[in-house]
């Protein structure tokens, strides 16, 4: 497959986000279609089907529609970003013109139901991972962020709670406590908690008055965070329908904040959740979008280390040898630039020299490099701070394990996987449970052979196996 351009995917039809966000303006203001029409000079017949994006609107209506709505001229700068833009299409077999799944659905509406849409998807169980939509991934190019950053600069509330400097501090330092017990317990554990003061208190804070543009972005940028954190959590516990729809609503708050790098971190935790699944093309290609323009060249040091190995992982698991090894090498590079008075975002506290060991393991473990993959997992296993980071402490020594076994050195990797269960012991994630899972048929045949320290860490992993499914 030829490489795709810098800005990936066919952008939302123009007309279709002009009518959107006429519709918010309008529903904002309390007005009716046909108490519109007469105040923009045009008749409530065109305005409805502009609404419906059946019509393209003129500059002349964006005129009218800006005064009329008091909008501070954002219909107007809209129409000038749609009409002088020229999306490319994606077009179905029939030839029409098919719109990214889910991006025109308003940010704060499709966060709201965040919460009600996990609920059903924990109903029905069956979900879970088989509602997981391939065609989700296809995400909308510059103009509707372009869209998305004016829609979010005309957010605003004539009334009730002000958030100040003060609030904000306050819920991201809640973001950050639940982003270390993510890191130490798992994504199964206090998921809900995180769907709960998302959905409730940040949403609340979103709707309400802002001291300053400044702190409505800060805001937006710390609320795409915390949704990034829940889809990420639910990632984790092999809840993949909830993960895809958690990071939508994340990269939609990034893109009202204007925060390209919080958008390539999504990204790439999309690209991630693509390549564990198997979708090894669509993983490439979401892995080169975190890349890509201002999500890599505003971005810190140490961030576009982690977006260029987890770059390096997709390429190859799509087959792309030479490519993943000079992402390898660009991540160590990036990672080495960065230094300690660097200003992070919260979001990167996890990731050093373990992490970046640990998925240049994975890589070169997906490349067939088994012994160099197995001296990275070692180095992730010295460098990292298991009593912090103990769910991924415990999956790498997972995968170390299997990577000995691989090798032949049976007596090593039950002495790993015995280690691995002893981190696991507080862990609720599904990637934990995987490496249990994973290594008992191989313990089995370590039992066929003699090997007697099989027999007690196939018996510990069968216990922690019981125990997490109650």
């Amino acid at each position: 497959m030829p490489d795709l351009p810098q800005e990936l995917w066919p952008p939302a039809r123009g007309r279709q986000i002009f009518g959107t966000e006429l519709r918010r303006w309008r529903q904002t203001r309390d007005l009716s279609l046909r108490q519109l029409a007469p105040l923009t000079h045009h008749s409530y017949s065109l305005l409805s089907r502009v609404e419906k994006g059946e019509r393209t609107p003129s500059a002349d209506l964006a005129r009218h529609a800006d005064s009329a709505l008091d909008t501070g001229g954002a219909l107007l700068r809209l129409w000038n970003l749609s009409s002088t833009s020229q999306p490319r299409s994606s077009r179905s077999a029939a030839g029409h013109q098919l719109t990214p799944v889910g991006w025109t659905v308003d940010t704060l509406t499709a966060l709201s139901d965040l919460r009600k849409g996990d609920v059903d998807i924990e109903r029905r169980s069956v979900l879970r991972a088989a509602g997981y939509s391939i065609a989700a991934l296809a995400l909308p190019g510059h103009s509707w962020w372009d869209a998305m950053v004016l829609r979010g600069a005309g957010r605003s509330s004539r009334g009730g709670r002000r958030i100040s400097a003060g609030d904000l501090e306050a819920i991201r330092e809640t973001v950050d406590m639940f982003t270390r017990i993510d890191q130490r317990r798992g994504g199964g554990h206090a998921r809900s908690a995180v769907v709960q003061y998302l959905t409730s208190d940040v949403a609340g804070a979103l709707t309400a008055t802002h001291a300053s543009d400044e702190i409505r972005r800060g805001l937006f940028s710390t609320a795409g965070e915390l949704a990034y954190l829940s889809g990420w959590m639910a990632f984790d516990n092999a809840e993949h329908v909830a993960a895809q729809r958690h990071f939508t609503v994340a990269v939609q708050l990034a893109a009202e904040a204007d925060d390209p790098p919080l958008a390539g971190h999504i990204l790439r935790a999309m690209a991630h959740q693509a390549v564990d699944l198997g979708h090894h093309r669509q993983a490439a290609e979401l892995a080169k979008a975190s890349l890509a323009g201002p999500r890599s060249r505003l971005a810190t040091h140490r961030e576009r280390a982690l977006l260029e190995v987890v770059h390096a992982k997709a390429l190859a698991g799509n087959g792309q040898k030479a490519a993943a090894s000079r992402a390898l090498l660009r991540a160590e590079d990036q990672l080495a630039a960065a230094g300690p008075g660097d200003e992070e975002p919260g979001r990167m506290f996890f990731f050093g020299e373990a992490s970046l060991a640990h998925e240049t393991a994975c890589t070169l473990r997906d490349l067939g490099d088994l012994p160099a993959a197995t001296a990275q997992f070692h180095q992730s296993v010295r460098t990292r701070k298991a009593t912090t980071f103990t769910r991924t402490h415990a999956v790498t020594l997972g995968y170390l394990g299997q990577i000995q076994a691989r090798q032949g050195a049976a007596e090593e990797a039950c002495a790993t996987w015995s280690t691995a269960l002893d981190a696991m012991d507080g862990v609720t994630s599904a990637r934990t449970r995987q490496t249990a899972v994973d290594m008992r048929p191989v313990l089995a045949t370590f039992r066929s052979r003699g090997v007697q320290a099989a027999h007690e860490v196939d018996q510990r992993a069968a216990n922690y196996l019981a125990a997490a499914t109650h």
